[in-house]
């Protein structure tokens, strides 16, 4: 090969391949230094540069120079097969370093092929891994279909990087929300913690640096159009956006909504809340199978245990009839869960 056409090579899988200039002359003379031990059957050692400006090959065999006619006689398919691999090594560092810097970042591409029933999605340099376990459940794609995803993990494997995608992941909503809310994306509206149960249901507590902006009407959007785009990519997942509070007597009832919370009784000790809702909330409070308060738990990180206005005045009748029988003639003062009710209840009213 002369001057001119290596200098042509280089500049071509430079420019198609995207791999640094230095990259490729590094795997031509690594190629070539090893077809010409293999040719030559040296004991000394061989070293091979190529000049970046020129494209001159210079060959050294211990202090002795190889003369270039005795290189073109070198097999020209071992070396063709050594640059080939260090292009590919070359290509697949360059893959790796974009998409590493990229986790948890949205992708977008479309459905190339199945593997059983993991997704291979093509994102254009790569391939994406989207395994049955990050698919949102009831998601159904074809060929050539558009998808979104966030990069989960990046790998190397041999020549290749793995793409691990996902769109079950908590950090898929986040993103998405970033997306769609400018005021998220730029510091102002804080997304403090996400609960998910994909495909089903999201509650997603937010607050706001700035007391002139509404961290939950942003979210939601005019007439609801930015949510509205979110539950569109998420083909329907319900959301609800909650405000965030430090004090769990105003974030309890926050993330226990749609339902309407009456009275909170709170064991600090353990962490756990008796949430007293209306007997016509109960059903929604709780949600399908469990699924409201066991969000609202995750959110909180207090475990919920909810029970009914009647409830409460029978565990109160029960409690004041113990007492009774067990102390004749005590004071009138109010049961103790009533005490812990109206108090909860003052810090309400005054918040």
């Amino acid at each position: 090969m002369d001057k001119e056409s290596l200098l042509r090579l280089v500049d071509s899988l430079h420019r198609d391949k995207e791999i640094t200039k230095d990259v490729v002359f590094q795997g031509i003379e690594a190629a070539l230094t090893t077809a010409a031990r293999k040719h030559f059957k040296s004991q000394s050692e061989i070293s091979i540069q190529i000049n970046r400006s020129t494209g001159e090959i210079v060959a050294m065999e211990g202090e002795h120079k190889i003369d270039p006619s005795e290189l073109g006689r070198i097999t020209a398919q071992t070396a063709k097969q050594v640059i080939i691999q260090k292009i590919r090594e070359a290509e697949r560092d360059v893959i790796y370093e974009d998409y590493v810097s990229r986790k948890s970042a949205i992708v977008s591409g479309t459905v190339q092929r199945f593997e059983g029933q993991t997704i291979i999605v093509n994102l254009g340099k790569t391939e994406g891994v989207l395994t049955k376990s990050e698919q949102i459940s009831d998601e159904h794609y074809n060929t050539g279909e558009r998808i979104r995803a966030i990069i989960l993990d990046v790998k190397k494997i041999g020549t290749r990087v793995k793409i691990l995608l996902s769109r079950t992941n908590t950090d898929f909503v986040r993103k998405l929300f970033e997306l769609e809310v400018p005021e998220i994306a730029e510091g102002t509206i804080e997304i403090k913690v996400i609960a998910r149960e994909p495909g089903h249901r999201t509650k997603i507590a937010v607050s706001s640096s700035d007391l002139n902006v509404d961290c939950v009407g942003a979210c939601v959007g005019v007439r609801g159009a930015r949510i509205r785009n979110i539950v569109d990519e998420l083909n329907g997942e319900k959301i609800d956006i909650i405000r965030w509070s430090a004090e769990p007597e105003q974030l309890l009832p926050n993330a226990l909504k749609p339902a309407e919370v009456s009275s909170i009784i709170l064991s600090d000790n353990n962490k756990a809340a008796t949430v007293v809702v209306p007997d016509d909330q109960l059903s929604l409070a709780i949600g399908k199978r469990g699924q409201n308060v066991r969000l609202a738990s995750r959110l909180t990180a207090w475990d919920i245990d909810i029970i009914t206005e009647s409830e409460l005045e029978e565990r109160q009748k029960a409690g004041m009839l113990e007492a009774t029988e067990t102390n004749k003639g005590a004071s009138n003062n109010l049961d103790s869960t009533e005490l812990a009710i109206t108090e909860i209840n003052k810090k309400t009213d005054t918040t």
